[in-house]
């Protein structure tokens, strides 16, 4: 073992408090001390930062962190002086004083990281003062965020390609929890990191547990997921607007799910508290945009849930990502309906950017929807999106309930036939309820009135439901065999319908279980996790308690004094001494000396 090896191994036990280093985070961490630069694509729980955190505390100088999160800096900052790292950030939330102290400590040499936003690194006297100082490393976090056309692009971080051109012999590591080939591509592009070496850990989550439900009525349905499997837990509900995140969050509250709304419309002030809430309360619900959850480091998030249609794949892993950073089960849930593909469809149409831009976002779309409707395991069909292996599961819902995929050419050219019927031998457009109301043969005044009782395929679909209609409509959408026009989002056929209407091509079609599955909370694959004994449940409880009452003392988030992992493990194993407990996983030599001996008082209650 190499002077280097034994100094990250020391440092990971002494500081951080575990035993060893996780997949390909030694060879990573090596590699960085080493001087070299690296890309580094590993999933949200992976252990991003300790890539760079140690290769700061190791090499001599400041490791410098380039992070868009501006308004976590500061947790990050309480976590890591937890740690006993000194740790400081420069950001627009500083005045004068504040900001003149950090700097001095960092020309000083006192500080092991400092957090910068990526706006500030353009300052000229930002890059003055790094070049006052000594730099470790520079770490770009959430990489992902150079790629223009990204879910979360900033500006801002197309000027990080000058770190290298400025500071030539300086290591960069630049991470992401997220990215397809193509956008890999890109972030070594832009970042130029042509040489540096691709580190690409496995994507698989296998503590989470991927639903997805058929959309009916998704408020109630989300009251019942989180009553009956989540009760008391902290989650996230991902929305498409904020309209229907206010009334999402205020359904959940008159309910008794306590919650809170996060968005771009509510002002500052009101964001930043209901985000520190979340991180810093047990058993809060946050209901948000998209704005809300890059940099979240809350480990004990038991669900995500979307009640709308995420635009990628991408994206979607990443939100449902937060879900289970510590490993233990959790469940990340979507509901999703006709209504969801004909409003995407219809945003894409409408979306600025030219041709090309469109075709991206819906190349993006495509892939969100074969994930929605495959009737295979979800896990191999979202790690094959990022190009990678993957074996059935047996902890998500197409492989706890395996769907059936019926024939469904004749359905198919029914609905399209009625469609052709409408747009070439009337000349009307009409939209999915019209339709599936003239194939059950209903006699409304809107069928009345356009006298669609006379067409031929009036009343010739009453073999299936109105609702396995609308499943049809859905996925004949999602695979292209139909399309929406205009804002009332009426159907039209495409280039594809014909060969379905002159049955050159058959259509496989996907059949909803008749139930969905609870959760499987003793999956195989599942990470390792300590499993509490009854009787240790109380004193996992009162060591929460403790922990609770400590962070509000200290005014952090309960997950800086200790996971629940961490408390997990104290409380099965009882220890009575204090080298009992600094044995212990995620407790290092700081956390020890200032909560061992509270600790042991708790536990000898």
């Amino acid at each position: 073992m190499t002077s280097t090896e034994t100094d990250a191994l020391g440092v990971l036990r002494r500081v951080f408090g575990y035993d060893s280093f996780r997949g390909e985070q030694e060879a990573i961490v090596e590699h960085v001390i080493a001087g070299g630069d690296a890309l580094v694509l590993m999933p949200t729980g992976g252990g991003k930062s300790l890539c760079y955190q140690i290769p700061s505390l190791v090499r001599p100088g400041v490791g410098v962190v380039v992070s868009p999160l501006i308004a976590l800096m500061q947790d990050q900052v309480d976590a890591l002086r937890a740690l006993g790292v000194r740790a400081g950030f420069l950001n627009s939330t500083q005045d004068h004083q504040q900001r003149r102290e950090t700097e001095q400590a960092f020309l000083a040499g006192e500080l092991d990281l400092l957090y910068l936003a990526p706006e500030r690194l353009r300052l000229e006297s930002t890059t003055e003062l790094l070049g006052r100082g000594k730099v470790a490393l520079f770490a770009i976090d959430e990489a992902h965020c150079v790629s223009q056309w990204g879910h979360d692009f900033r500006p801002d971080y197309l000027a990080l390609s000058e770190l290298h051109e400025r500071w030539p012999d300086i290591p960069r590591i630049a991470l992401t929890a997220t990215a397809t080939k193509a956008t890999h591509a890109e972030i070594a592009s832009r970042l130029n990191l042509g040489e540096a070496r691709h580190f690409v850990a496995s994507f698989d989550r296998p503590n989470i547990q991927y639903r997805i439900a058929p959309k009916n009525n998704p408020q109630k349905q989300l009251l019942e997921l989180l009553r009956t499997e989540h009760a008391g837990d902290a989650g996230i509900v991902y929305c498409l607007s904020r309209a229907s995140v206010e009334k999402t969050a205020e359904f959940l509250s008159q309910n008794g799910i306590p919650a809170v709304p996060y968005h771009a419309g509510l002002d500052s002030r009101t964001r930043a508290k209901n985000q520190a809430r979340f991180l810093r309360e047990d058993g809060l619900v946050v209901v948000a945009t998209i704005a809300f959850g890059m940099g979240i480091d809350k480990p004990d998030v038991r669900f995500v849930a979307h009640l709308d249609l995420p635009k990628s794949v991408e994206g979607y892993y990443q939100e449902t990502g937060r879900a289970g950073r510590d490993g233990l089960p959790s469940t990340a849930w979507l509901a999703y309906g006709l209504q969801d593909v004909v409003q995407q469809r219809k945003m894409i149409e409408t979306s600025e950017g030219d041709a090309a831009h469109r075709r991206r976002l819906s190349t993006h779309l495509d892939a969100m929807l074969a994930l929605c409707e495959t009737v295979e395991c979800r896990r191999v069909q979202l790690l094959n999106y990022f190009g990678q292996q993957g074996e059935p599961c047996g902890n998500c819902d197409t492989c706890l309930a395996p769907p059936e995929s019926w024939d469904g050419t004749v359905a198919a050219q029914k609905l399209l036939s009625t469609v052709y019927r409408l747009q070439h031998e009337r000349r009307q457009k009409f939209g999915a309820g019209q339709v599936i109301d003239i194939l059950l043969g209903k006699q409304t005044p809107k069928v009345q009135q356009h006298r669609h009782d006379e067409l031929t395929v009036f009343g010739v679909g009453t073999e299936l439901s109105e609702g396995e209609w609308r499943g049809v409509v859905r996925q004949l959408l999602a695979q292209g065999l139909l399309a929406v026009e205009g804002d009332y989002g009426t159907l039209v056929l495409t280039e594809a319908s014909g060969d379905v209407l002159g049955r050159k091509r058959e259509v496989r079609l996907r059949r909803e279980p008749k139930r969905e599955p609870k959760a499987a909370r003793t999956a195989k694959k599942a990470a390792a996790a300590v499993e509490m004994p009854a009787e240790a449940a109380p004193v996992f409880e009162r060591l929460r308690a403790w922990r609770g009452e400590t962070a509000k003392n200290q005014g952090v988030p309960a997950y800086v004094i200790f996971h629940d992992a961490t408390l997990r493990q104290i409380a099965t194993e009882r220890p009575s001494t204090l080298a009992g407990l600094g044995s212990v996983s995620g407790v290092g030599e700081n956390k020890l000396a200032k909560y061992g001996e509270q600790i042991l008082e708790v536990l000898g209650q």
